[in-house]
């Protein structure tokens, strides 16, 4: 009897925690800044981000969904977005109008030939009030959808969510993920919408890309520890403190006399010991008196001042 008991206790907890888990993940708009047109959007975890791509965590929810063929994705997703507009707007056994939520999400074939036509899956997160028990559509052609629990690479851009834009935001994606050896499931990708048509700026689309295995967050081409650049010889000149370079012969300091040539032989002086007093020779350290000059002038001078003698 006891074991029973225990077993219907646990069985209990089971369930409340499932009712919990997918009723957390979807929660109030507010908790992301690009979810601005609907009440509730799908919650996430932020594992981590890079330039390129960030990792997000996603808890199993349930959505209601619908497949339809077209040649292009836009065809084929607003053939599919009515049907999903009416089953929340009443088209369900219940009647009942539910709240929208975001984002919308696209399955695209990874797979696909211009001349075929390529079923997109088409899916709204349901409310969370809805996320046990929800409404079964009148539609036979919706669906409901168990998202199990995953790590998914996500870019983001802006603008229009087109065939060609979310073709090539997932190119760009996948050549990342290849760069940095991410594992990734390659056969389809999930485009995401969060605003509704009549919304002409500050759009956000999104590309998901499921990860297998344990996500790549960092990039495994960059050195390991930080790389220390080491000082060029340009940067070691610049920081030394120095006088500057002479820019001309005539600025070096003059090493030979003016009066000795280089043919006349050195001076014995020059044998002189350390100690001895030594006479600067340089004209640019000591200027030179010249006796002839002044005598000169000074002649000159006299001539002058006596013009009598000259009478």
């Amino acid at each position: 009897m006891c074991v029973l008991i225990f077993r219907a206790f646990v069985s209990v907890i089971a369930v409340l925690a499932l009712l919990v888990s997918a009723e957390g993940s979807v929660g109030p708009s507010t908790n992301a800044s690009f979810c601005t047109e609907s009440k509730e959007c799908l919650e996430y975890q932020l594992v981590c981000k890079t330039d390129e791509y960030e990792v997000r965590h996603y808890s199993p929810t349930r959505w209601v969904s619908t497949d339809a063929e077209a040649y292009f994705m836009g065809v084929g997703a607003a053939m599919a977005f009515r049907r999903l507009f009416q089953y929340i707007t009443g088209a369900n056994n219940a009647g009942v109008h539910m709240e929208m939520t975001a984002p919308v999400l696209v399955k695209i074939p990874e797979e696909t030939q211009m001349w075929e036509p390529t079923i997109y899956t088409l899916s709204f997160p349901l409310s969370a009030a809805y996320q046990d028990q929800p409404p079964e559509p009148t539609n036979d052609k919706l669906y409901f959808t168990e998202m199990p629990e995953m790590d998914v690479y996500v870019r983001s851009y802006g603008g229009w969510m087109l065939s060609v834009t979310s073709r090539l935001h997932a190119h760009l994606l996948t050549k990342e993920l290849e760069r940095v050896k991410a594992p990734y499931n390659s056969t389809f990708h999930y485009g995401v919408g969060y605003d509704s048509p009549l919304k002409l700026l500050n759009r956000h689309n999104e590309v998901w890309y499921v990860a297998e295995g344990e996500p790549v967050c960092k990039d495994p081409q960059e050195p390991t520890p930080a790389h220390t650049p080491h000082p060029t010889p340009t940067q070691l000149m610049a920081d030394s403190p120095s006088d500057p370079l002479p820019h001309t012969l005539s600025e070096l300091p003059s090493l030979i006399p003016s009066n000795m040539s280089s043919n006349e032989p050195s001076d014995s002086s020059s044998l002189l010991p350390s100690d001895a007093p030594v006479v600067s020779t340089s004209p640019s350290l000591e200027p030179q008196r010249d006796d002839t000059w002044n005598s000169t002038a000074g002649s000159s001078v006299d001539a002058e001042v006596k013009p009598d003698d000259a009478q």
